[in-house]
C-alpha cells in the first residue's frame, strides 16, 4: 500500500511539474535566441539558422533580404527556421520575426563569422598590444559579439551578450579580423567567448563523459561536491558581484564554461573556430593527478593525451553545430620556460627537458581531422611570460590560414612542415613540404636542430640548407638517426619559407622520457 501511495505521489509532482511548465510556455512571449541582435553578422554562403522561443503551437515567420521561412513552435515553444544563404553584403539588412507579437532586427550585414574562444592569451586585450591598438582607428567592417564571463549547472538556451558594430577586446580576435577583413572587403564578425585559467575541460559538454572515462570521473566527482556547488551558486546570487577569487574558482570548474557560454552559440551559422587554450593543461606531462584541496584545479588532463581529447572535442563541436566542416584553426603555445609541476626549472633550450614541446606536439594531432589546422608560434612568445605581447603575428597567421583553408585562396599559409629524413652516412638529411626558398631569418645557419644516434644522447647539429631540405651532423655522433627541432619551451629558431612563416617542431624518435 506504501508502495503504491508513493508512486501516486510522484505520479502527481510530475503531473503538477509539466502544468506549471505548460502555462510558463503558454505565457512566454516571441523570444529569439540572444546570439541575434541588431548589428549581427551573418555568414555567407550558407544556409541561416535562426531560432528561439514563443507559446507553443505558434506560427513563426522569418524575413531576411525578401526571403520568408514559416514554422511553427512546438508543445515546449521551441521554434528553429533556416534562411537561405546570403552573399556577402556590408549594405545593412532588417530581419523580422513575426508571431504573436513583432521583432525587428536592424543594421544586419553578411560576411565571415569566427568563433574566438580559449583561455588568457585568447581573452588578452587589444589595449596591452600598442601594434594591434593602432589599428583600431582603421578598422572598417569589423563586429562582434562579447559572451559574458559565467557559467552554468547545465546547458542554457541562451548566452548573455550583444552585437556590437565595433571590433573584438581580444587582441588575437582583433588582429585576425583585421588581416582577414582588409584582404576580403567583407564583414567580419566575432563572437569572443574566453576566460583567463579555463582548461580544456571547462569548455567540455556533458556528453563527452561516454568517450572519456577520466572526464565522467570528473563530472561524477563535481556533481557529488555540494560545497563546492554551494559556493558558486552563492557568487552567482551576489548582488555585488562575484570576487576575484570567485571568478578563479568558477573559471577552474569542469563543463560549466561550456554550458554557460558556449552551448546557447550553437548552431549559429560560422565559418569556424579560432581556439587558443593549452595553457591550463601543461601543468603535468601525462595522466590526470589526483590532487588535494590546496591544489584542486589542477585536475586535467596532461599533455601528452591533450590531443586525442581535443580531436574529440572538435568532433562533439561539430555535431552540436551539425556542421562536419566547421573550420577549427588552433593556436600553438609559444615559447615559454618554465616546465611542469615536477620539474618547473628547465634548460628551456634543450630537446630534452619536460617543457611545452610535448603540449604542441599533442597540438599537432588535430592535423589528423580535415578541416583543421595549427597556426605555429615557435618563434614567438616569452621564456619569462606566460602572457606574452607578440599577438600581432599570430592574427596575421590566422588571417593566412582562413584565407588558404576556408576561402581557397590559392596562397602560402603553412610554414616548412616535416616530410621524411634519410639518413647519409654521418648525417641525416630533413626533407620538408612548404618549403619552397626555404632560408633563414638572419641569414645564418638553421638553428633549434639536435640529433641522437640513440634516443637519449642529444647533440647540437650542424644544420645547411640545401633546397627544400637541411643536412645535418655533428662532431660526436658517427652514426646519426634521430632528430628534434624547435622541440624546447623557448627554442630559437630561425628556419622559414618564401611566406617568412617559421618551420613548425617535429621529432623522428618515439622516446617516451617520464619526467
Amino acid at each position: 500500500m506504501l508502495e503504491k501511495n508513493t508512486s501516486k505521489i510522484k505520479l502527481l509532482a510530475v503531473s503538477v511539474l509539466a502544468l506549471v511548465t505548460y502555462s510558463i510556455c503558454l505565457g512566454q512571449e516571441l523570444k529569439p535566441a540572444a546570439i541575434f541582435s541588431d548589428h549581427m553578422v551573418l555568414q555567407r554562403d550558407v544556409p541561416i539558422p535562426v531560432w528561439g522561443a514563443a507559446k507553443p503551437n505558434e506560427s513563426i515567420t522569418v524575413t531576411l533580404n525578401g526571403e520568408t521561412a514559416f514554422t511553427t513552435s512546438d508543445s515546449e515553444g521551441k521554434w528553429k527556421v533556416e534562411l537561405a544563404p546570403l552573399k556577402a553584403a556590408k549594405e545593412s539588412l532588417v530581419m523580422t520575426i513575426m508571431g504573436s507579437s513583432k521583432i525587428v532586427f536592424k543594421d544586419v550585414v553578411v560576411g565571415e563569422v569566427w568563433i574566438c574562444s580559449g583561455q588568457s592569451n585568447m581573452q588578452f586585450a587589444t589595449a596591452q598590444v600598442p601594434e594591434l591598438e593602432a589599428l583600431l582607428l582603421e578598422t572598417k567592417n569589423i563586429r562582434s559579439f562579447e559572451v559574458k564571463r559565467t557559467v552554468s549547472f547545465k546547458e542554457e538556451e541562451n548566452v548573455i551578450g550583444n552585437w556590437q558594430a565595433v571590433p573584438p577586446k581580444s587582441a588575437v580576435a582583433f588582429g585576425f579580423a583585421y588581416f582577414l577583413e582588409d584582404v576580403t572587403d567583407i564583414p567580419i564578425g566575432i563572437i569572443h567567448t574566453s576566460w583567463g585559467s579555463s582548461s580544456l575541460e571547462a569548455w567540455m559538454p556533458r556528453k563527452m563523459e561516454d568517450e572519456l572515462p577520466y572526464f565522467k570521473e570528473l563530472m561524477r566527482d563535481f556533481d557529488a561536491d555540494t560545497i563546492t556547488k554551494a559556493r558558486i551558486k552563492k557568487a552567482l546570487n551576489s548582488k555585488e558581484g562575484w570576487t576575484n577569487k570567485e571568478d578563479i574558482f568558477m573559471r577552474r570548474q569542469p563543463n560549466i564554461l561550456f554550458n554557460a557560454m558556449m552551448k546557447p552559440i550553437a548552431p549559429y551559422a560560422c565559418r569556424g573556430l579560432v581556439w587558443y587554450q593549452g595553457e591550463r593543461n601543461t601543468r603535468y606531462l601525462s595522466g590526470v593527478p589526483e590532487v588535494d584541496d590546496e591544489n584542486w584545479f589542477h585536475r586535467v588532463i596532461g599533455m601528452k593525451e591533450y590531443g586525442e581529447v581535443l580531436k574529440l572535442w572538435i568532433q562533439n563541436y561539430r555535431d552540436l553545430w551539425q556542421n562536419d566542416q566547421m573550420h577549427f584553426s588552433i593556436v600553438m603555445l609559444p615559447g615559454y620556460g618554465k616546465g611542469i609541476h615536477r620539474k618547473p626549472k628547465i634548460d628551456f633550450e634543450s630537446p630534452t627537458e619536460p617543457s611545452w614541446a610535448w603540449m604542441r606536439e599533442s597540438q599537432m594531432k588535430v592535423l589528423e581531422l580535415a578541416h583543421a589546422n595549427i597556426a605555429n608560434t615557435i618563434d614567438l612568445g616569452d621564456a619569462k611570460n606566460i602572457h606574452p605581447k607578440d599577438k600581432l603575428p599570430i592574427g596575421q597567421r590566422l588571417a593566412l590560414l582562413a584565407r588558404k583553408y576556408t576561402l581557397n585562396e590559392p596562397i602560402v599559409a603553412d610554414g616548412p612542415k616535416f616530410e621524411n629524413v634519410e639518413i647519409k652516412n654521418n648525417r641525416l638529411v630533413v626533407h620538408f613540404k612548404n618549403a619552397e626558398y626555404l632560408k633563414t631569418t638572419d641569414g645564418n645557419s638553421p638553428q633549434g636542430f639536435w640529433i641522437s644516434a640513440n634516443e637519449i644522447n642529444w647533440k647540437k647539429a650542424n644544420a645547411k640548407i640545401i633546397g627544400t631540405s637541411v643536412a645535418l651532423q655533428a662532431r660526436n655522433i658517427k652514426k646519426p638517426k634521430y632528430v628534434r627541432y624547435a622541440f624546447a619551451g623557448k627554442p630559437v629558431v630561425n628556419l622559414v619559407n618564401e611566406a617568412n612563416l617559421p618551420a613548425y617542431p617535429f621529432r623522428t624518435d618515439e622516446n617516451d622520457i617520464e619526467f
